[in-house]
């Protein structure tokens, strides 16, 4: 953020925050591919804002004002959230939509196997990970006034014509193993069972907020992707992460011992979550999980297209992360292979 924007941004965040006293200092987070994410350092408290990122951007992308709404609906909830404090929708301030939110203090923990830890801290961990994830799914929607969030109609259906039109308008190239799976994904769609919540839309633990020194979630984050649908969803994404190298670039538990280590697996989980809703798990987990695969294949394809594009927030991270797009798609094909 340069010295212009940040002498247009001083003035409305006192205009617009209780409190706000400046000078305010900026620091961009390394983290946050899809919307610019800034910590803001004043001497009274420290905020964070995150604002879409420059240059032309796909329809319905980077939905900060929904970022906002969610957050401010889920305030009294048993979802953990920052408290977000205004939203900005005049681009003369910084060039494009940005929200302000309290800074949380706490840690993201990129790699799920979480090295140095314990078994039973591992485990803590993810029981918590798991116990929120049930939360935002049990969310009242007509008592947090979301009830309208999301469009009505068959949440799959609705999701992959949006994510294949997503992907083909960012397309760099003949993929055809992303071909197929989308063809397989539309010949065996699940009949609608009638579940319908709040999903987060990229439930990962690097999206959520830990105390610094306990197992518990501050804060939900990243709520970019969500709105009403289908929970399994939400919990295919997490499977899905952990099939993925171990490691903070892979973020997955693939090839690891993760009995010996204290970490659940993938049945585990999803019993877990199962039982803490009260509700049947389905016949088949194959379908959730290739979508999964799926849909990152087209968020990360919209990654490398804006990295060559030159609007990416991290380019040379956007290009590396839009090399593994192929793999997602052998890996959905493979889910589907497996139902």
């Amino acid at each position: 953020m340069d010295s212009d924007a940040l002498s247009r941004l001083t003035p409305w965040l006192a205009d617009h925050i209780a409190g706000f006293q400046g000078p305010v200092a900026v620091e961009k987070f390394a983290s946050g591919q899809s919307n610019p994410t800034f910590r803001l350092t004043t001497p009274g408290a420290d905020y964070v804002l995150r604002r879409k990122p420059p240059g032309q951007l796909l329809k319905s992308a980077h939905a900060v004002d929904r970022e906002f709404r969610v957050q401010k609906a889920l305030a009294d909830t048993d979802v953990p959230v920052a408290r977000v404090l205004a939203l900005c929708d005049d681009d003369s301030i910084l060039g494009a939509m940005f929200y302000v939110m309290e800074h949380v203090p706490g840690r993201v923990i990129l790699d799920p196997s979480l090295p140095g830890a314990t078994p039973d801290q591992r485990g803590a961990h993810m029981a918590e990970m798991n116990r929120i994830l049930a939360a935002i799914h049990e969310v009242d929607l007509a008592a947090c006034g979301l009830s309208d969030y999301g469009p009505p109609g068959d949440y799959y259906v609705r999701q992959l014509a949006r994510w294949t039109k997503q992907y083909r308008a960012s397309e760099t190239g003949a993929l055809p193993e992303m071909d197929r799976l989308i063809l397989w994904l539309e010949s065996n769609l699940p009949e609608e069972d009638g579940q319908r919540c709040l999903v987060h839309g990229d439930y990962r633990i690097d999206n959520l907020l830990f105390a610094r020194e306990a197992p518990e979630i501050r804060a939900v984050l990243d709520w970019e992707l969500s709105t009403l649908g289908h929970p399994f969803a939400d919990l295919a994404g997490v499977i899905m992460q952990w099939q993925l190298p171990p490691g903070e670039e892979g973020r997955g538990l693939a090839g690891l011992d993760r009995a010996a280590l204290g970490l659940p697996d993938d049945a585990a989980f999803l019993a877990s979550y199962f039982d803490r809703r009260g509700i049947d798990p389905p016949d088949s987990f194959g379908f959730y999980l290739a979508f999964a695969f799926f849909r990152m294949a087209a968020i990360l394809q919209g990654v490398k297209k804006r990295a060559l594009d030159g609007s990416a927030s991290n380019p040379e991270k956007g290009r590396r992360l839009g090399a593994f797009v192929p793999r997602f798609a052998e890996l959905g094909l493979e889910a589907a292979d497996a139902r």
